[in-house]
């Protein structure tokens, strides 16, 4: 197993999430307040699972009881925590071997079910549940007339990913 694809992944998912909030960011004066709330709602859960995963990835408690904050913060400063903690999430997965990215990982959901998944899985989810999210804020976006950020790999690779092509094409 190569780390190359999640980290190829983790870096999409950094740079969507920074699209979607300045969107949201430049845009949150043109939507109402039942939007911002549905949005606000959206932007907090995608960030609580990261955070859980997170704690997951680590071995560490998480005091989360639910996939979202038990209070929701300001928009600022929650674009503010999204992007420390993508920065985590692209300085850990830089750091895995292919034989940490196979270890498996027993944990508890928020629900108490307890699961196990290898560390790929855990960064592959977080990267897809982000990006099942993104849709949904962008959704909410475009029915107001609102460009959201691009979020596609095909975006990213030709904004952003240049160094994988190299890497793309040697495969």
């Amino acid at each position: 197993m190569t780390t190359q694809p999640y980290s190829l992944l983790i870096d999409m998912k950094c740079w969507a999430d920074r699209a979607l909030y300045d969107a949201v960011t430049h845009n949150v004066g043109r939507l109402s307040r039942e939007d911002v709330s549905i949005m606000m709602r959206i932007l907090d859960h995608m960030h609580s699972v990261d955070r859980i995963f997170q704690h997951h990835l680590q071995g560490l408690p998480h005091s989360f009881r639910a996939p979202r904050s038990e209070e929701m913060a300001e928009l600022p400063a929650l674009a503010h925590s999204v992007k420390e903690t993508d920065q985590w999430y692209s300085t850990y997965v830089s750091r895995l071997t292919p034989m940490e990215l196979a270890q498996q990982i027993d944990f508890t959901f928020t629900s108490g079910k307890q699961a196990r998944m290898q560390r790929s899985q855990i960064l592959l989810h977080v990267c897809l549940h982000g990006n099942y999210h993104r849709g949904n804020a962008g959704a909410l976006l475009q029915l107001r007339g609102i460009t959201p950020g691009r979020d596609g790999v095909t975006d990213y690779l030709a904004e952003d990913g240049a160094k994988y092509y190299g890497e793309l094409n040697e495969q």
